[in-house]
């Protein structure tokens, strides 16, 4: 049985760990988080109302789930190294350069079992995907498009009212939501990225956008009926259930706490008249190793789906959806369908396609074997893929083409 300790019990926090618990592979044995209802979520652990006074003990536990905010990464990452626990690290790693390199020195001195919590590696339908492509079904990939629909409501959650509205709060979108879009093109080539350009911005969640009628908060607004990003829309049908987004509101899941959440807490507000400043929309062109070439979409203006992928080898293709896979055979001109639909969808409140778990189980693997292969990407690996975003953001930012060399964007 594999003990854990849990840094971070909010939504993330407590999703990697409610699947390890069910797995019946591991027990919650400490938790560390500054709200008594967080740390309530596990109520046979020894509670802690700050992480450090879990790291000033002896080692508690086999290993620790960090999920702290962002910015709050690299000093528990370094610290529970240091004592020898195995570490699941949520995504982003940190929001510089240097933090993100500061934990993967520590990783790699203490010998310990680390993964980032990349979970687009982990599921069926990249295993079957990267399998294909291993088997050289499509020759050589030449080129990749890939859209990262992020969803309107999930946009209007995450990035305009919730905690990654700011990139002085958190840090900008590429890193918080789309470096596991650029670990996966990364997992799929297996190449590094040597070049990189980017466009973007924020263009619609702005105050010149906000209708004449609307008020500050979608509770007392006469333009809120017609509008896509009401937050009585997207919040009041979850009402009554444990579920994300909700959670992230209130403790008081009723149709009551809800309400109240959205009367006086963040996420009542209008979408045109928040403080928030990362972008809404953004395309990222990446030149790998041996030129395949990839154009990437991060869009929050879409239904809330799966990635959609197309890839383009010199001896077929492949339509990916996120639950089927279509290749397209130049040789035969035959097309087949390789079904990979598990249970939830692409979003965090479906688990991810099964990443979530599938990720959970391969770290407890790694945990109770000490054998490091159930883990899909090395702590080096996962630095490259952050250090592609910060490449795109510096490209989207100047104008200009930035090079990747020798693992430093310049």
């Amino acid at each position: 049985m594999v003990t854990i300790a849990v840094v971070g019990a909010g939504s993330r926090g407590t999703s990697y760990a409610g699947h390890a618990v069910e797995s019946g592979r591991a027990r919650v044995v400490a938790v560390a988080d500054p709200l008594d209802s967080r740390r309530g979520r596990f109520p046979d652990a020894v509670p802690y109302a700050d992480w450090r006074e879990l790291a000033a003990l002896p080692r508690q536990a086999d290993a620790v789930i960090i999920a702290t905010q962002d910015r709050d990464h690299v000093e528990p990452a370094v610290r529970f190294a240091e004592l020898g626990y195995d570490i699941l690290l949520e995504k982003p790693m940190a929001v510089s350069e240097d933090d993100c390199r500061s934990i993967v020195a520590a990783a790699e001195r203490s010998g310990a079992v680390f993964a980032v919590c990349h979970v687009l590696r982990y599921t069926p339908y990249t295993r079957a995907l990267k399998a294909l492509l291993d088997d050289g079904r499509i020759g050589e990939i030449v080129s990749i498009q890939h859209l990262e629909p992020v969803g309107w409501w999930h946009q209007a959650h995450s990035y305009v009212r919730g905690n990654w509205r700011r990139a002085d709060e958190s840090t900008f979108m590429l890193l918080a939501k789309s470096c596991h879009d650029l670990d996966w093109l990364v997992h799929l080539t297996g190449r590094q990225v040597t070049r990189v350009s980017s466009f973007g911005g924020l263009k619609h969640f702005r105050p010149e956008n906000r209708p004449g009628a609307a008020a500050e908060r979608c509770l007392d607004c006469s333009a809120e009926p017609g509008c896509p990003y009401s937050a009585k829309r997207i919040y009041l049908p979850l009402a009554g259930k444990r579920v994300w987004p909700l959670t992230v509101l209130t403790d008081d899941v009723s149709e009551q706490g809800v309400l109240e959440a959205l009367r006086t807490g963040p996420y009542g507000r209008c979408v045109y008249d928040c403080d928030n400043d990362v972008v809404d929309h953004q395309v990222v062109n990446l030149e790998f190793e041996g030129g395949t070439t990839v154009s990437f979409t991060m869009t929050g203006f879409t239904p809330a789906l799966h990635r959609q992928t197309r890839i383009f080898g010199t001896h077929g293709s492949i339509d990916g959806d996120g639950d089927r896979l279509t290749v397209h055979d130049f040789v035969t001109g035959r097309s087949s369908v390789v079904d990979t639909r598990v249970s939830g969808d692409g979003t965090a409140r479906g688990g991810h396609g099964g990443g979530d778990e599938a990720l959970v189980e391969a770290f407890l693997t790694a945990v109770a074997t000490r054998e490091r292969a159930p883990i899909l990407s090395s702590p080096a690996e996962s630095l490259h893929s952050h250090l592609i975003a910060w490449a795109a953001e510096r490209s989207r930012l100047t104008g200009q083409t930035v090079t990747l060399e020798e693992g430093t964007p310049r």
